[in-house]
């Protein structure tokens, strides 16, 4: 897996972050990736994601006027974004920020309604962020974020901790089927780590893998860097519902003592 470009790796000179120099660089990503094959799948499976988990009974699936249907469910969908990366600076960012706004708009998610983040954006990239419509939050959430609605997580090469915080604040049989997930494949997450360390510090991850379901996004050569391992996450009711009690009994807030390598930016603490 690719490690985000990170503002100590990435020149950020004053030029890359004048406003329209940025955006039309942008919409150059946004306009080739319309183009590209696998755009297409990408926004099927979010679609086919937000429907199964949104839909309201069995009926709703037979209704004749489908794409209408998924369409109105995705409207339903909250987004929130961490761990971009400073996209002025970064190719890979910005293709990330472009197919963020193909899939809002593929499910017509109002701009508004998609939260970002990122500790490492710049004055300028916030600026550009507002002037694209998104709503730039100005805390560290650190990914402890409850969901009360059903919402559409995107989190492009983000640390595990950043998944493992945000899987402990929904920790519930409720909480867990309202969000839906574009990020690093927990499956790949596991693989990649050792056991005895991926249990003690991504517990959460840990269990969920096992339950969640995950639809492998495509991803073409030339964006490997860009796109690569990367998966539509969800939490099936029916699935939560058959685990034991004993599953949500005890929820510890995490703690990484022993994760040197936490790939998250923790937010200051005031003395």
């Amino acid at each position: 897996m690719k490690l985000k470009c990170s503002s100590a790796a990435t020149p950020r000179t004053s030029h890359l972050h004048h406003s329209p120099i940025t955006l039309l660089l942008f919409h150059l990503c946004r306009s080739e990736l319309r183009c590209k094959e696998f755009w297409q799948d990408w926004k099927e499976q979010l679609l086919v994601a937000a429907s199964a988990s949104l839909s309201k009974s069995p009926a709703d699936k037979d209704a004749e006027d489908q794409p209408e249907r998924i369409t109105k469910t995705c409207q339903q969908l909250e987004c929130v974004c961490y761990g971009l990366g400073p996209f002025a600076s970064c190719v890979s960012a910005r293709y990330q920020l472009a197919m963020l706004l193909l899939l809002l708009e593929a499910g017509q998610i109002p701009l508004k309604d998609c939260s970002v983040y990122d500790p490492v954006f710049s004055s300028g990239e916030r600026d550009v962020l507002r002037d694209l419509g998104l709503t730039v939050l100005s805390e560290n959430e650190e990914g402890k974020r409850l969901v009360e609605k059903p919402t559409f997580f995107y989190l492009m090469h983000c640390g595990k901790a950043l998944y493992n915080n945000l899987l402990w604040k929904n920790w519930s049989a409720r909480g867990l089927p309202l969000m839906i997930i574009i990020g690093n494949s927990f499956t790949g997450m596991r693989e990649r780590t050792i056991e005895k360390e991926f249990k003690r510090d991504y517990s959460y991850i840990s269990k969920a893998v096992d339950f969640s379901v995950e639809r492998k996004l495509a991803c073409p050569s030339h964006l490997i860097d860009v796109f690569n391992d990367t998966a539509v996450i969800t939490f099936p009711s029916n699935s939560l519902n058959g685990l034991p009690q004993s599953t949500w009994a005890e929820s510890p807030e995490p703690q990484y003592q022993h994760s040197p390598d936490l790939e998250i930016i923790l937010k200051e603490t005031r003395s």
